[in-house]
């Protein structure tokens, strides 16, 4: 029997015990896996059972945790227990640019723009999900689709402007749609 110990942050403490069955029922029905929530070490604790069939079953558990751990809805989350190429990339603004203070703040407003319409976009057109924490990018998709939303958030990172991402998003969505 193996065993994976995901340590939940302070702040998805809450949301994971509200969530808890949307999370706990796929990992037990589907990837037969055995679950249960440590309060007191705040740690979801996965382990293989002897009806576990799948070899890498463990592991999508743990991604799967651990996206929901990051800030991702349970939907999203759950296509990795379902899709074997779909990856999370981390990674910080300080990582692109150091930025302090109120260019910062710019930088982030203009990843999220206007009621999330910048962050829908990129999302819509790379097929990713995008979850902004702090200074912090999470991204959830397949190798290619990160790139092009890493890309993205990266130019806005950098100071240009939406628009301009906005039609360079256009561009690559029509070359995808030209390929399938």
């Amino acid at each position: 029997m193996k065993t994976r110990r995901i340590p939940v942050p302070p702040h998805r403490l809450t949301p994971i015990q509200k969530d808890w069955i949307k999370i706990y029922s796929p990992l037990v029905e589907h990837m037969k896996l055995q679950v249960r929530m440590n309060l007191k070490s705040k740690a979801v604790e996965i382990r293989t059972s002897n009806d576990t069939e799948d070899a890498g079953a463990l592991q999508k558990g743990a991604d799967f945790v651990k996206a929901y751990c990051l800030g991702f809805e349970v939907d999203d989350a759950i296509a990795l227990l379902r899709m074997d190429d779909l990856y999370i990339e981390t990674f910080e603004i300080k990582d692109v640019k150091t930025l302090q203070g109120d260019n910062l703040s710019r930088a982030i407003g203009r990843i999220v723009g206007k009621d999330g319409k910048t962050k829908f976009a990129i999302e819509n057109t790379s097929r990713t999900r995008v979850v902004m924490a702090d200074s912090k990018i999470h991204i959830l998709g397949s190798f290619a689709n990160i790139r092009v939303a890493r890309d993205a958030v990266v130019s806005l990172i950098l100071g240009s402007t939406p628009g301009k991402v906005y039609s360079q998003l256009r561009t690559i969505s029509a070359r995808m749609k030209e390929r399938f």
